[in-house]
């Protein structure tokens, strides 16, 4: 039997305590074993380094951002806090080769870059704050919703409330220097991107709009021009939606992005060296308001976490369709939002 662990970040709201595990039988598609490994207020996003260390969201004391946690220990263990006065991130990315994290701070609107130290634990070394609104309720003031690399090790941190993606350099010192910004068009409200395989199209998810953009990277300026969209839910769909997480296979075939309010995957197979792409398939994600999702090391089974309904689903997946097909879907996690597997 093939076990993949994974972690769970999740809102603490109600019922849920902190970060969770699992494991998933990677011969059936089935989660079990579900253990709380850490409590903290609100870890709705979590990363794992190659040195095992866990840096998670944490809301303290009227303080938020950054906690270190060894995560080769049961329950694990805290090591240090990076946290100022304010809400905390959204997102976390971390830059093995210059060991680096990066967190982006959503109602704050900035982009914070820590050194990571020999035990694992954060130092600030800079702060970057974006200033915009769009013309959306939602989109009030600046909102970073993501930051990480991209594939030539800059740095693209995406605003959902001034609808842009803005590129930096950063210097071995963990300081960022702007060298480009993409304006996306009115209202898209961009919450995610992603990087076709070859490095040269990336994938921009619109929360607000429920739309997917592709666009073309220029690795010599850093910047990057609009080439097609597509939308992630039917045509017809008239109610509420916030399309939220988005996923690529390593061979840049297939992109699937989950939808908040449609409560569901798309599923999208790109073609011409990933610069066109095409909606394949949506299905429901038997639970409400899927928030993260995450592919397997093997790329045979999709996870995805329903946060309202407190679920999770699991999906096998057909490597040459792309197509989805359910295993499972009533793996009780409370409040869950991010997927990350472990191995």
């Amino acid at each position: 039997m093939t076990i993949h662990k994974l972690l769970f970040g999740t809102y603490t709201k109600q019922s849920s305590k902190g970060i969770y595990e699992a494991e998933l039988d990677a011969d059936q598609g089935k989660l079990e074993n579900l253990e709380l490994v850490y409590p903290l207020t609100n870890p709705t996003y979590l990363a794992i380094s190659k040195a095992n260390k866990v840096y998670a969201v944490e809301n303290r004391h009227g303080q938020a951002g950054v906690v270190t946690l060894d995560n080769s220990k049961r329950p694990m263990v805290e090591i240090g806090a990076a946290l100022s006065e304010g809400t905390a991130p959204a997102y976390i990315g971390i830059d093995e080769e210059r060991q680096m994290v990066f967190a982006g701070y959503y109602h704050r609107g900035t982009v914070e870059v820590y050194k990571i130290s020999s035990d694992g634990n954060l130092e600030l070394t800079d702060r970057w704050e974006n200033h915009g609104s769009g013309p959306r309720p939602e989109q009030d003031s600046a909102h970073i919703h993501y930051c990480n690399l991209t594939p030539d090790k800059r740095l693209v941190a995406v605003d959902l409330g001034a609808d842009q993606a803005i590129t930096f350099d950063i210097s071995d010192a963990g300081k960022l220097t702007e060298v480009s910004r993409y304006q996306a068009d009115a209202g898209f409200g961009p919450r995610h991107i992603r990087f076709s395989p070859n490095g040269e199209y990336a994938y921009l998810l619109g929360e607000l709009s429920s739309l997917l953009s592709v666009l073309k990277y220029d690795g010599e300026s850093g910047s990057f021009e609009h080439v097609m969209t597509a939308s992630t839910i039917p045509a017809d769909w008239e109610e509420h939606n916030g399309a939220a997480a988005i996923r690529i296979t390593k061979d840049g075939r297939f992109i699937y992005t989950s939808n908040r309010g449609h409560d569901s995957v798309s599923v999208f197979e790109t073609s011409n060296m990933g610069a066109e792409i095409e909606l394949k398939q949506i299905i429901s994600t038997e639970g409400s308001f899927p928030r993260d999702m995450n592919l397997d090391p093997n790329e045979k089974f999709l996870v995805v976490a329903n946060q309202k309904t407190n679920n999770v689903s699991v999906y096998s997946r057909d490597a040459d369709s792309g197509e989805l097909t359910l295993v499972q879907k009533d793996f009780e996690l409370p409040e869950g939002v991010r997927v990350a597997f472990e191995n």
